[in-house]
């Protein structure tokens, strides 16, 4: 017994001696291809004359009294140790004539991530996009001041080499409407953060008609197969088609030569495009013309009733030649249009579709193809898939597929975006997605929501956790939120970790950060800044932040269901002084904002904040942050007013409903009027930038519509049911306060009243059928609102808090 016992012991340590060696030889083999890789990509980086000239221009651009004060210089990775980096030093015999400081970068976005770190940490200036309070560069000392660096100077070496940007629907939800001259400004800012492997999704469409046009697919087939300008995410990955659409061939054009501009301006800063790839998608007449090709129809997405009007779309079978056929034509045009810009390609085949068997050979099978498709026409392709699908459907993806599809392309030739390791990080439970390099990424928004969340000490910590653990395959950091243009803290500290090697300690860097961004030191602003860092910005729940507070979703709620019997006044006053919910999802049926701090927490840091006025009131970053933090106070307050109310109705308390409803109507009032003391939060400018890209009264009706539809009811409606989508991309903006959600609320509330009144019975069909034709109305409407803010913010922020919250 005692000898049998021996040899399953040896037997069991020979079998981890052999899993330790083949993680050891995976994690190996995929290093040393991502290496060879790194080194492709290099040598197709542009001169170093055009690099040095592109952050000049970029200079220029960001600080143009400074221009005479920097010189940069392209240096060879020897230089920094064998790493892409940056080094800043004191410019030799400067005088007030010559250079200051000298900057050295491997690449141009690494010289323009050097002259972001020395603006911020030694001359205390901040940088922002400007719906998010822009820059403040007021503490930056004129030209022939700037401070030394120390005589070493300063060298920082990125840990990995890349910092991945963009989700595949940030190009719908935030980028849409866009023109060259905003484009170049994000561009500016992807450089000043360090990100160097960008999605570069622009203008595919026309690169689509052209691939298809030669598969003898015609324009009208097309009309039916891609969506409107503000849906294109969701037609690209086989969701919908031809919903708000069709697009133009003003449109097509357009988005062309924009993709042309960004590529060109992306390449002269030596970042690295991802450009798409063939994902199996492709228009219903395909059938027609290759009758014998293993074409299915994918099944319902979120309609209302199952018509495929708008969803239902077509997927090829990977396994069929004719997939090679288009995937090989597709990249081919695309190097046709833009020239060799890059080897890493973006493909989803199976993001939010599974494959029709979870047969490993078979899934392997599919894999091989999809790759061979991008292989055939480039041969050194890298395909960069998003990982999301082994988080959102890990019922089907098992170790077994997964390994399947991981392994199923050339090790090295395949990059997985653990897109959502914030919050639920695969990297960890996939042994390092089993020997195949990824991007550890934040996913934080969705839909574009404004809503202030964060998980910053995940941030400082989680990338680093992740690189030095044992056998890692991580190759860079990444963000991949749905939405941009909120939150600048979360993104100025998930960018910097593309450059650090150590964890961050973030109260400290908050306190710096307030300082930065403000311009001075402000007492009341940074310990406002410790309260949000334990509060706001320390979710740890696991809950992917949706905002779906009553005012921008309010509920499609039958009041007669049987929440009434969960709720009394008590247990309501409990669920908000608690630091979390006391009712969870299995106690109500209502749907329940997230909630994850103590509310009179950040009552507080509003409170600190609106003192902080007297020293900040001109503060453009300030107004932005008071502004954004008053809402939020508001909106989750407006929440238990709104449970008030349903309260009051199941109670029959009809005073008590009347007061209710009349406060969570004149929330939103206040919160609109608020909203609209600052020019980025206007639904105007979202409406007058759709509009602006029209060339004709039909485009710029069809383009507003797009854009009104995508932040309301997003999809399509029945008379008596809302979309499933609705309100997943609400927006607080003034305007849009004041004309959908108030109205929306107030057609709720006086139908309840209007119940208790009468006693008659509150009929929720007819509701919807009032609030959708309304909505409907709404939605086609032309209607100009303001670009212009109106009111003083500061003023009327300290008003509310008199209002709501001073005494109480």
């Amino acid at each position: 017994m005692q000898s049998d016992q021996i040899m399953i012991n040896l037997k069991f340590s020979f079998l981890i001696l052999l899993f330790l060696l083949s993680s050891s030889s995976l994690s190996s083999s995929s290093s040393s291809s991502i290496e060879g890789l790194i080194k492709r990509l290099d040598a197709h980086k542009p001169s170093p004359l055009v690099q040095e000239s592109a952050v000049k221009a970029l200079l220029k651009r960001l600080l143009p009294t400074h221009l005479s004060s920097f010189e940069f210089k392209i240096v060879s990775k020897d230089a920094c140790g064998g790493y892409s980096c940056f080094w800043i030093t004191n410019y030799k015999n400067s005088s007030n004539k010559s250079p200051e400081i000298l900057i050295k970068g491997t690449t141009a976005v690494e010289v323009a991530s050097g002259l972001h770190w020395y603006i911020k940490y030694s001359c205390g200036a901040h940088v922002s996009w400007d719906k998010t309070g822009g820059i403040q560069m007021a503490s930056i000392p004129p030209p022939g001041y700037l401070p030394p660096v120390t005589k070493e100077g300063i060298m920082i070496q990125r840990p990995v080499p890349w910092n991945y940007y963009q989700n595949v629907v940030t190009s719908s939800y935030s980028y849409v409407w866009w023109d060259w001259e905003r484009w170049e400004k994000e561009i500016d800012w992807m450089a000043l953060q360090g990100i160097n492997l960008p999605l570069a999704f622009t203008g595919q469409e026309t690169i689509w008609q052209k691939v298809f046009m030669d598969f003898n697919i015609s324009a009208q087939d097309l009309n039916n197969f891609f969506g409107g300008p503000a849906f294109l995410a969701w037609a690209r990955m086989g969701n919908l088609h031809a919903w708000g659409g069709p697009l133009s061939q003003n449109w097509l054009d357009q988005q062309l030569v924009l993709q042309k501009q960004i590529l060109s301006r992306m390449i002269e800063l030596g970042m690295t495009p991802v450009l798409p790839s063939f994902s199996g998608n492709v228009p219903a007449a395909l059938r027609d013309i290759f009758p014998s090709a293993n074409i299915t129809r994918l099944g319902d997405w979120n309609t209302v009733n199952g018509n495929p009007r708008w969803c239902c779309t077509y997927l090829l079978d990977p396994s069929d030649p004719l997939f090679i056929q288009i995937g090989e034509a597709f990249i081919k045009k695309q190097i046709k249009e833009y020239g060799d810009v890059t080897d890493i390609y973006n493909c989803d085949t199976f993001n939010e579709n599974s494959p029709p068997t979870s047969d490993p050979t078979y899934i392997s099978t599919l894999g091989s193809a999809v790759y061979e498709a991008m292989s055939k026409a480039n041969k050194d392709a890298v395909w960069l898939m998003q990982g999301w699908l082994f988080y959102s459907d890990s019922a089907f993806w098992k170790p077994p597929q997964m390994k399947a599809l991981l392994h199923s392309v050339p090790f090295g030739k395949m990059i997985v975006l653990d897109l959502f390791a914030d919050v639920k990080p695969v990297w960890e439970s996939s042994s390092q997605f089993y020997g195949t390099p990824y991007v550890w990424c934040m996913l934080h928004n969705f839909g574009g929501n404004i809503e202030m969340y964060g998980v910053l000490d995940t941030l400082a910590s989680g990338p680093i956790d992740a690189r030095i653990s044992e056998n890692s395959t991580m190759v860079g950091v990444g963000m991949c939120m749905e939405g941009i243009e909120h939150n600048p803290v979360v993104y100025e500290l998930m960018s910097e970790m593309a450059y650090r090697k150590d964890k961050v300690n973030v109260e400290d860097w908050l306190k710096i950060y307030s300082r930065r961004r403000y311009g001075k030191a402000v007492k009341q602003a940074e310990s406002a800044w410790d309260i949000l860092h334990q509060s706001i910005y320390n979710c740890s729940d696991g809950i992917a932040d949706h905002n779906t507070d009553y005012i921008v979703k309010f509920p499609d709620w039958d009041p007669y269901l049987n929440i009434y019997s969960s709720f009394s006044k008590q247990n309501l006053i409990t669920m908000h002084s608690n630091r979390r919910s006391i009712l969870t999802e299995s106690d109500l049926t209502l749907p329940q904002p997230h909630m994850w701090y103590s509310a009179n927490d950040v009552i507080n840091a509003l409170k600190l904040f609106i003192d902080a006025g007297e020293d900040l009131a001109d503060s453009l970053t300030y107004r932005y942050d008071l502004v954004d933090l008053t809402r939020q106070v508001l909106s989750k307050h407006a929440n238990r007013v709104y449970l008030d109310a349903l309260i009051a109705f199941q109670h029959k308390d009809l005073k008590a409903l009347e007061s209710h409803c009349q406060k969570f109507e004149q929330i939103i009032t206040d919160i609109n009027e608020l909203l609209a003391s600052d020019d980025n939060f206007l639904l105007g400018t979202w409406l007058e930038s759709a509009k602006k890209l029209a060339l004709t009264p039909s485009e710029k009706r069809q383009y507003e519509w797009n854009a009104r539809t995508q932040v309301t009811m997003w999809y399509d409606t029945t008379t008596t049911n809302q979309s499933q989508l609705h309100d997943y991309a609400n927006k607080f903006w003034s305007g849009l306060l004041a004309d959908y959600y108030l109205p929306r609320a107030s057609m709720y509330f006086d139908r309840l009243l209007e119940s208790l009144r009468d006693n008659k019975r509150f009929e929720i069909a007819e509701w919807r059928k009032e609030w959708i034709s309304y909505s409907n109305n709404w939605q086609q409407d032309t209607k100009v609102y303001s670009v212009k803010a109106q009111g003083d913010a500061l003023a009327i922020s300290k008003s509310l808090f008199q209002k709501y919250f001073e005494n109480k």
